[in-house]
């Protein structure tokens, strides 16, 4: 079906110039509207097997087709699975409605793709996940949903080269929200995500396995970790992950704010966060490493965070920074943290931020430059914990008191320009400025900051 593209006016003047089409590209796109393959988009018929016929019959059209889901309607669906150059387009307040029914589910995924290259994903519709839908009931005493034993993905891209994501959202994600593995050449641009924050696992952008990604502008509240780089165990060799950006993004979540980890089956290196903002928390900046992988290159500026306790199931107690690298398992052979740069930091937390290493992997080659730290108590969990999760080699919560900057096991360290701040009322297990434990080669230069009880530094052997 070859028909002129049907670009609407709010489209338009949402898309930007980074998609306004010439008039001789428009000329040229060919439209696959979903309403002319059966699509009803009355919120009960289930409307994917007519979507996925729009969906073929564009991949074999080739480069320059776009299937068209019209605003103003939703679509019942199960998976779909995008293929070839097309631009899956979601047009001014379209919804795509997630199923309950296991039976429609692919993989366990929304919206899938396999090896496909230039997919383009735009508009300004939204894909609803219906998470609780997929959950027994609520947890009151941890305070959280529990999921049932199915719950979908709302996407599992795989290998997919030049892919754009732009300005679309999604909600309520049941699961992870945007996985993306093994793609190459990848812009996500203008995202608005708004998962609920007390669901497990609803992820926001997970980059597994990733290379040459940029991420951006986008708008994300999600129960668990925001924006994660992995490199999760798989079957394949998908790669490391390398050369991602992620920038002027806003936060909030029960779980990490900006992440690497915890799956590092690979390397992880040449890796940049910045000008984002992270309203609130369980870690603001975390890297976890806990496998045989490495970290290094990576560099956190221009970030403004806070971050809290949360209920016990939720990884993370307050920390502001958390930088580790512990091993998964007593008989794991971690990997190495080194070259890891944190400038133009301003955090307010509950928590320490720790930069811990191990003794069979030491952090080093690590800068601190202007981090301004202010620790407060502002919620009634239990504080004096750091949260080594995920990890069978050491206690999985250590009972310890709270410095301001805990280091441990790291070598050869700069901290410049820098200060600590407490709260008006700090309790007594707020202690020391900074606190070190097997650390050497610690240059201060520039430092404020004095204890909250005890002496402002600490060294332990």
């Amino acid at each position: 079906m070859n028909r002129l593209a049907i670009i609407t006016r709010r489209a338009a003047l949402l898309a930007g110039p980074a998609l306004a089409l010439t008039r001789s590209a428009r000329s040229q796109t060919r439209v696959f509207d979903v309403a002319a393959y059966g699509a009803k988009g009355d919120g009960e018929t289930l409307d994917s097997p007519a979507i996925q016929k729009a969906i073929d019959a564009a991949a074999a059209a080739g480069k320059g087709a776009q299937v068209l889901i019209r605003g103003g309607r939703k679509y019942l669906i199960g998976t779909l699975e995008l293929k070839g150059p097309i631009d899956f387009h979601l047009a001014d307040d379209a919804e795509l409605i997630a199923t309950s029914d296991p039976a429609q589910y692919k993989g366990a995924a929304i919206i899938a793709a396999n090896a496909v290259e230039g997919l383009r994903i735009t508009g300004t519709g939204n894909i609803n996940g219906r998470a609780r839908e997929f959950m027994t009931g609520y947890d009151q005493a941890n305070e959280w949903w529990r999921p049932k034993p199915f719950r979908p993905k709302m996407f599992v891209l795989r290998e997919c080269k030049d892919l754009e994501i732009h300005g679309i959202s999604f909600s309520e994600a049941p699961e992870w929200g945007l996985h993306m593995m093994g793609c190459e050449r990848v812009l996500v641009d203008g995202l608005r995500i708004r998962n609920l924050l007390d669901v497990p696992n609803c992820d926001g952008i997970d980059p597994d396995h990733c290379r040459d990604v940029e991420i951006k502008n986008c708008d994300i509240v999600c129960g668990d970790d925001a924006i994660v780089i992995k490199n999760t165990r798989q079957g394949h060799a998908y790669g490391p992950s390398s050369n991602i950006r992620i920038r002027d993004c806003v936060i909030q979540t029960q779980d990490a704010g900006v992440k690497i980890g915890t799956e590092t089956v690979d390397d992880i290196h040449d890796i940049v966060f910045e000008r984002c903002e992270i309203k609130s928390s369980s870690r603001g900046i975390c890297i976890q490493l806990r496998d045989e992988g490495n970290v290094f290159d990576v560099e956190f500026r221009n970030i403004r965070l806070t971050a809290r306790y949360h209920s016990d199931p939720w990884w993370g107690r307050g920390e502001s920074i958390s930088l580790t690298a512990i091993p998964r398992a007593a008989d794991t052979k971690v990997g190495k943290l080194h070259d890891i740069r944190l400038r133009n930091i301003t955090a307010r937390s509950e928590n320490s931020a720790r930069i811990c290493g191990s003794a069979q992997s030491l952090a080093t080659a690590i800068t601190l430059e202007n981090v301004n730290l202010t620790l407060d108590r502002w919620t009634p969990y239990k504080g004096g914990v750091w949260d080594n999760r995920p990890t069978r080699a050491m206690a999985d919560i250590e009972p310890h008191a709270t410095p301001a900057l805990s280091l441990r096991h790291v070598r050869d360290i700069s901290i410049v320009n820098s200060s600590v701040t407490w709260g008006p009322h700090p309790p007594e297990y707020f202690t020391h400025a900074i606190e070190t434990e097997d650390t050497s080669d610690l240059n201060l230069t520039g430092f404020k900051g004095a204890a909250a009880n005890g002496v402002d530094i600490k060294i332990r052997p």
